[in-house]
Formats: structure tokens, sequence, C-alpha cells
């Protein structure tokens, strides 16, 4: 995730970095600029003529009203997904530190059990993380070389971490070591972790519909093919530097939203869940190897 001083906006309409959608279109730019061009200049060479659409500004400006409000409508839906899933991992965060607050206190006395919360806690989340991108890296989990050959060998990681801290808490109340007070406080937080997890499995396994997608799309490159058809008439030569600009905005918002609907990547601007994971690492480390006194 890109960190930036939103104080300074001025400093930043004049840098074009290495992750700016200036950089991802330049070459599609470039091709809409000379494309106009020609057909600027076969009008003008009387070799062209369309004095048919030499009227037709005013429409193409109402068709890019209508196409502006789908945009909109396009990236603030790709916003939506992008914000539930930092919500989702914020409350991932939270959670993990009230189990393992819970955890200190009910295990004053009992270092190992402590340890193995505290190894399961943390493995979740980087299984999550991973889970939610390409699969489960055994490297990333800081389990013990008996239990990662346990929960590697089931097909859906974070499930198998969250059942086996489950059957941990399950077998602690049948030794007497948890009453069911204690159980019912810390089952709230294992059916988070559920819910956090299907919620963010939920946004990565449900795209944008297929159909209004596509549609987006042609209907933007329909609309900047078609566009040098009404401007030349009017603008002339000055119209490659005005369908160029026209079509950098328009497809700018359309890469944005395809880049933050889907949050759990690798993207500059997705979600920076690998420092999350390492957050949650850090305070259930800290919660959890304390002996408190």
């Amino acid at each position: 995730m890109v960190k930036y001083n939103p104080k300074l906006w001025f400093k930043y309409i004049f840098k074009f970095s290495s992750i700016g959608t200036f950089r991802m279109l330049w070459k599609e730019m470039v091709i809409v600029a000379l494309t106009t061009a020609l057909f600027c200049w076969l009008h003008q060479q009387c070799l062209l003529q369309w004095d048919i659409m030499s009227n037709m500004a005013a429409v193409y400006s109402i068709i890019g009203f209508v196409l502006s409000l789908l945009l909109v409508f396009r990236t603030n839906t790709a916003y939506d997904r992008w914000w539930e899933g930092r919500k989702k991992w914020g409350l991932q965060l939270n959670n993990s530190r009230n189990l393992a607050s819970k955890i200190a206190a009910f295990y004053t006395n009992d270092e190992n059990t402590r340890l193995f919360f505290f190894r399961h806690i943390s493995s979740l989340g980087f299984a999550m993380k991973e889970h939610l991108r390409n699969g489960v890296k055994q490297d990333q989990l800081t389990l013990n070389p008996e239990e990662t050959n346990n929960i590697m060998s089931n097909k859906h990681v974070p499930n198998a971490i969250i059942s086996a801290m489950y059957n941990r808490i399950v077998s602690d109340k049948k030794a007497g070591k948890l009453t069911g007070e204690d159980v019912l406080l810390m089952e709230k937080d294992m059916k988070n972790f559920s819910d956090i997890l299907g919620a963010c499995e939920r946004i990565l396994n449900t795209p944008i519909p297929f159909s209004y997608n596509l549609f987006l799309k042609k209907f933007i490159f329909i609309y900047i093919v078609t566009m040098p058809f009404s401007f030349i008439p009017e603008f002339g030569y000055s119209s490659p530097f005005i369908v160029t600009f026209i079509f950098y905005i328009l497809v700018s918002m359309e890469v944005l939203a395809e880049e933050i609907e889907n949050p759990f990547g690798l993207d500059p601007n997705d979600l920076p869940t690998e420092e999350l994971c390492k957050k949650i690492h850090n305070n259930t480390y800290e919660l959890l190897t304390k002996t408190n006194t």
C-alpha cells in the first residue's frame, strides 16, 4: 500500500510515479493521439469527410456525462470493496488482541498453552493473507513442525488453524482448566475469526458482474474511437490533445477501479496485509510470552 502525506497534494500534481496511471497508459495515449492526428490530416486534405457528424459535439457531451456517472458508480463500488476489506482486517487485528488478552488472563501459569495460542493466532493472520492470494506458504507460519504438518495437510489452512484452537479450548474445558464462562468469552472471538475470513472470501470470489464490466469497456472504447469524428470539424488539429486527455481521464478511472476491487493482492494500492500480519504477530507475542505476576 502506498503511504503518502495527503496535505502535500500540490507536490503530487507534477509527480509521475512508476505506479501512476500515466505510465500505464502512455502507449495507448500515443496511439489515440496519432490516430486522431491522422483523421485530422485526412479531413483537412478533403480525403475524409463526415459533415453529418459536425454538429454532434452536444450529443457527445451528454453521452460523456452518462459515461462519467457509470464510471463514478464503478469506482465507488470498487472502493466499497477495498474499504470493507480494510475494516475486516482491522477487526482481525483487534480480535487477535482480544483473544490473546483473555488467554493471558486465563492461563497465567501455563506457558505452554499461551505459546500454543500465540503460534496459532499469529499463523492465522499469515495464513489468511496467503489464502486470499495464491495459497498458504509453509515458511510463513509460526507453528512447530508437528503443528505445521497437521495444519498443512488440510486444503483450507485458515479453517484448520481456527479448528485447532477451538479443539484446544474444548479439551481444556473438559480437563477443568477453563470454566464455562471462560469458554463463552473466547467462543465469540473464535466465531469472529470465521466471520472475518468468510467476508474476505466473499469479496475475493464475487467480482463485479462480467456483463457490466464488459459493457463499460465497450462503451469507453466506442466513445473514444468515434469522438474524433465529432471534434475534428470544430477543433481541427487541437483534437488529438482533447481526445487524448479525455481518454486518459476515462480509462484511468477504470484502471484504478480494477486495481482496488480486489484489495488482497500485491498491487501498490492494495491493503497492507503483510504489515497487519506482522502487527498481529508482535502484539500477540507481547501479550502471551510475558508471565503475569
